[in-house]
């Protein structure tokens, strides 16, 4: 079966069932090494006639031991250039004779390792100012990095030059002009100690005045026409989003304008199943029409999150049900057996991109019958179609208008296209399916248990919440090591790998939602159990600086660190939050200084770029607030302390810190907030007339 047809999922789950033991460990005539690899990607790689390698000793001993150069190749198993450049060149005999010849090459799987892709791809963005996947370097066997590509054709084509002539010059560079391969390495390792230098602020850092300049670099590429930010292609971005609507709430309407008009657009547009619900990755045109089809758990998560935030603020039904979307795709399609969720699925099905989810009109209007023709008008499909001569759908007019425009009845109209919907999305459902990342990343798995909690508090969904606690579960017992640390990832068991920065700040910040839509101690407990060995593995003792990595793991030839948001937060602006949310909720007090060593080393880089760390700022900004902290009394398990509860979280108070003490008294909330602490109230009303007292939370 060619790479162009076959059903990727079943090639992975029939190379993963392969009985590995009477294989050799080169991987013998048909396989290579990755054939005992667990990582979807690095086995999409194990029938290459490149001679791969796992990222590990062996493939550094041989590099060393026969005087060859090192060519890392990082990517991941949902990534379409990944895939176009192993079909053009890692497939092919020729580039693979070549690279056999005079390189040592190395697989590695960002998600399984994102500390080697961090420090690589600082190394790219040093060395070319840009980066992104397939990442590929090329360097010493010490790990030292002297040259670095993304994507390259076989050949070179349209002034970019090809593998076939680029990896001769390599090899030559390498054995006859050593010292220049030395002093490329040696510069590029100053570059980065450089980068790490802790940037300190002479003066404390005006926190008003960088909020006023992210929301004036945010407005200077915002799109006013189709929302979004940038031209094309064009990311949700929804750390960008979210950090607007608070500050809309905070009385800034244009701030909450852009963002909830990108939130309606993206809604609408082609980055949004229509189908099936849920965000593509990316749009690769401005008016968010076509997109690279991926779909992420972490975009998923964020989005959820800031729909949430969304409807919090203005009560618009739209966004409570954009979340619910979400969410019902993420448990249909990324749920794992175990209830946790799986990283990704796939652009590509046969080899080609979005081929699961675009339309010819004529397969709609079988399907359909009479309903097509409103169907087809309400979702902009053609028989020329929109997309490369198929169809994506998407929505150019709201509902209301088309309706309106069209005389005719909303009710009926959204009514028969629901209908439509479900009969499209199981004649989809018939076709082969993108493949989908099975492997379940703790950090990601934390964003979205944190998404799922909030929204079983904000959507009154129970069954939110159900998933949000098995995913906890699932993670804290089977990505724990028995001594308690933490692991990356899970598929087919939990991986050797200890977990990243990211993975316990994104924990503990899903659990510690989870702690506040149940009361329930245990996962505060946990969350507190992470916060301290955040500090235990992850702080320098002498310098107070958080680290990305453990110091009980592997650590790259320099080390560097992430302070800025990318399209996930920045692990140490996490950590920040969780660190200060602690402080109020647990009374902690010496975790505020925690929480500002967390951001102490990037403030110089905050203040040139804060549109650039945003979720810092925010966190800046909350340090600088005093909380609202609730207290809520009474006995364990007692339905009027629930009820309470929950009639106090119909309130939007953003600074809201939950402390719960089981005593034998009649259930109460009380209530400290602008430096004054009220009485315990224990009625709707009595809480009603309390936040009102107080001046805090709105409906």
């Amino acid at each position: 079966m060619t790479t162009a047809t076959r059903d990727t999922a079943a090639y992975i789950a029939g190379l993963m069932a392969i009985d590995k033991n009477p294989i050799p460990a080169d991987g013998g005539l048909r396989f290579n090494r990755l054939i005992f690899a667990r990582s979807p990607y690095l086995l999409q790689h194990a029938e290459n006639p490149v001679d791969w390698y796992e990222w590990g000793q062996a493939a550094f001993d041989r590099a060393r031991s026969e005087n060859l150069p090192i060519l890392l190749s990082i990517g991941y198993a949902t990534c379409h250039w990944c895939h176009v450049m192993a079909h053009e060149s890692f497939e092919d005999q020729e580039v693979a004779t070549l690279l056999n010849r005079h390189f040592v090459c190395i697989k590695v799987d960002r998600e399984e390792r994102p500390d080697i892709d961090d420090f690589y791809m600082t190394v790219s963005q040093l060395m070319t100012g840009s980066g992104g996947w397939p990442l590929n370097i090329f360097m010493t066997p010490d790990k030292k990095p002297f040259m670095t590509i993304t994507y390259l054709p076989k050949r070179g084509r349209g002034g970019m030059s090809g593998l076939m002539e680029l990896l001769p010059n390599i090899a030559t560079l390498w054995r006859q002009r050593p010292d220049l391969v030395d002093k490329n390495c040696q510069g590029i390792l100053v570059e980065l100690g450089n980068l790490r230098q802790k940037n300190l602020p002479e003066n404390s850092i005006d926190i008003t005045a960088c909020s006023t300049r992210a929301f004036q670099q945010l407005e200077k590429i915002y799109d006013p026409r189709y929302g979004g930010f940038g031209s094309a292609p064009k990311f949700p971005m929804p750390i960008y989003l979210g950090w607007l609507v608070a500050q809309g709430e905070a009385g800034n309407t244009k701030a909450l304008e852009m963002a909830l008009r990108t939130l309606r657009q993206m809604r609408n547009g082609g980055i949004w199943d229509q189908l099936g619900g849920g965000l593509h990755r990316y749009s690769v045109d401005q008016r968010w029409l076509a997109p690279h089809f991926e779909k992420m758990l972490y975009d998923q998560a964020m989005l959820a999150l800031t729909s949430i935030n969304a409807f919090q603020a203005t009560a618009d039904p739209q966004f409570s049900n954009m979340a619910a979307d979400i969410f019902s795709f993420v448990k249909r399609e990324l749920s794992s057996p175990d209830g946790a969720f799986c990283s990704a699925l796939d652009a590509d099905s046969e080899g080609v991109e979005g081929k699961f989810y675009v339309w010819d009109k004529a397969e709609i209007d079988k399907c359909l019958g009479t309903d097509s023709e409103l169907f087809c008008r309400f979702y902009d499909v053609s028989e020329e179609g929109n997309f490369e001569e198929s169809n994506i759908l998407n929505i150019p007019l709201d509902l209301k208008n088309f309706c309106k425009n069209n005389c005719l009845d909303e009710a009926e109209t959204w009514k028969t296209l629901e209908q439509s919907r479900t009969l499209l999305l199981q004649q989809r459902g018939r076709r082969i399916r993108p493949l989908r990342d099975d492997k379940i990343i703790t950090s990601w798995n934390g964003l979205m248990i944190a998404a799922l909690a909030r929204g079983s508090i904000v959507c009154n969904s129970t069954g939110y919440l159900e998933s949000a606690v098995q995913a906890a579960n699932f993670i804290m017992t089977a990505l724990c090591r028995s001594d308690g640390r933490l692991l990356r990832s899970y598929l087919n068991g939990p991986s050797e790998t200890p977990a990243f920065l990211e993975d316990y700040a994104f924990l503990a910040f899903g659990l510690l939602e989870l702690y506040e839509a149940t009361l329930d101690s245990n996962w505060l407990e946990q969350a507190a159990r992470l916060s301290d060995q955040i500090l235990e593995l992850f702080r320098d003792s002498d310098t107070g600086e958080f680290t990305l990595t453990g110091q009980d793991a592997e650590q790259m030839p320099v080390r560097v660190s992430s302070d800025h948001d990318g399209v996930t937060p920045s692990a140490l602006s996490v950590t920040a939050r969780v660190m200060l949310r602690l402080a109020w909720i647990c009374d902690r007090p010496e975790l505020i200084g925690e929480a500002r060593s967390a951001l102490a080393g990037f403030m110089v880089d905050l203040e040139r770029s804060p549109s650039g760390h945003l979720g810092a700022l925010q966190v800046l900004s909350e340090l600088e607030t005093e909380p609202v902290i609730a207290t809520l009394s009474g006995p364990e398990g007692s339905p009027s302390l629930t009820n309470l509860w929950h009639l106090l979280r119909q309130h939007r108070i953003p600074l809201l810190a939950v402390r719960r003490v089981i005593t034998s008294d009649p259930p109460g909330v009380a209530i400290c907030a602008n430096h004054t602490c009220y009485p315990a109230v224990s009625t709707a009303d009595q809480l009603a007339e309390l936040l009102t007292l107080a001046g805090v939370g709105k409906f």
